[in-house]
C-alpha cells in the first residue's frame, strides 16, 4: 500500500504499507520505498510507483501487487479491501489481478489526458515506443482511442509477469521523462496508467478484475465539474 502520509490501514497479511517518497519526507512509522535498489527521490514524478520499483526490487514474494492508502481492490460483496485468501485464489486462476475498468463516456484515453495534461508528455511517450517498443503500439493506440482502461496503477501479478511488467514499464517511463524538458509533477504516474493496457493487450495475459473499494467518498460533482471545465477549456 503506497502512502504518503499516517492512515488507518487494513490489518489482513495481504498489505504491507510503504510510505513513498520517504528519501524526500519526515519519516513515517510504516516501511520506507528508499531501502536497497531503490528510486525513492524521484517520487514527485512517479508517485505510487516509487514504491511498486521498490516492492519489486526488494520484496522476495511469489506475487506483488500495489494499491493505495484510500484505494484497494474490493472484496467481493463487502464494503471492505479484498482479503489475502481472496487474492490467492484469484492468483490460482489468472496471473494478473486488475481493477475494474473505468469508463469516461465523453471522452477517449487520449482526450482526457490531453485535456488534462497537455499533448506533449503523450507524444513523448508515444516516440519512446514507437522507437524502442514497436510491438506495443498498435495496443496502446488502440486504448487511447477507447473510452475504458485500468486505471490507478493498480494491480496484483504473479512474479514472471511483474518482472517483465515492470523492466518494461520503467524502461519507457525513464526514457520519456528523460525527453521531457520539464514535466509536470506526477507526470510519469499519470503516463504509467496509460500503458498498463498496452502491456497487458501485446502480451495476450490472463487477468481478473476486482471492483475498487474507496475509503473515502468521492465528490462526484467536483469532481465531474473539473473535469468538464478541462474539457470545455481543451476546445
Amino acid at each position: 500500500m503506497a502512502t504518503h502520509k499516517a492512515y488507518e490501514m487494513p490489518v489482513d497479511a495481504a498489505y504491507l504499507p510503504v510510505q513513498a517518497g520517504a528519501a524526500l519526507n519526515e519519516r513515517l512509522d510504516y516501511t520506507g520505498d528508499d531501502s536497497g535498489d531503490n528510486i525513492s527521490a524521484r517520487n514527485s514524478q512517479y508517485c505510487e510507483l516509487t514504491a511498486l520499483y521498490w516492492a519489486w526490487k526488494n520484496l522476495p514474494a511469489d506475487a506483488v501487487g500495489l494499491c493505495h492508502y484510500r484505494r484497494y481492490f474490493k472484496e467481493p460483496g463487502q464494503k471492505r479491501p479484498a482479503r489475502w485468501e481472496t487474492l490467492e485464489k484469484l492468483l490460482e486462476e489468472a496471473p494478473v489481478l486488475l481493477p475494474k475498468r473505468r469508463d469516461y463516456f465523453i471522452e477517449t484515453g487520449e482526450s482526457q489526458f490531453v485535456h488534462a495534461h497537455g499533448q506533449a508528455p503523450l507524444d513523448a511517450l508515444r516516440s519512446v515506443l514507437r522507437e524502442r517498443q514497436p510491438k506495443y503500439l498498435p495496443a496502446f493506440d488502440a486504448s487511447m482511442a477507447r473510452t475504458k482502461g485500468h486505471r490507478f496503477n493498480m494491480l496484483v501479478m504473479r512474479r514472471e509477469q511483474l518482472d517483465a511488467y515492470c523492466d518494461w514499464l520503467f524502461g519507457i517511463l525513464f526514457e520519456t521523462e528523460r525527453r521531457l524538458a520539464s514535466p509536470q509533477p506526477r507526470m510519469m504516474g499519470f503516463l504509467a496508467e496509460r500503458l498498463l493496457d498496452a502491456w497487458i493487450e501485446t502480451e495476450g495475459v490472463d487477468y481478473r478484475e476486482l471492483p475498487v473499494y474507496h475509503t473515502e467518498k468521492t465528490n462526484w460533482l467536483k469532481k465531474g465539474g473539473a473535469f468538464l471545465l478541462r474539457k470545455v477549456k481543451g476546445k
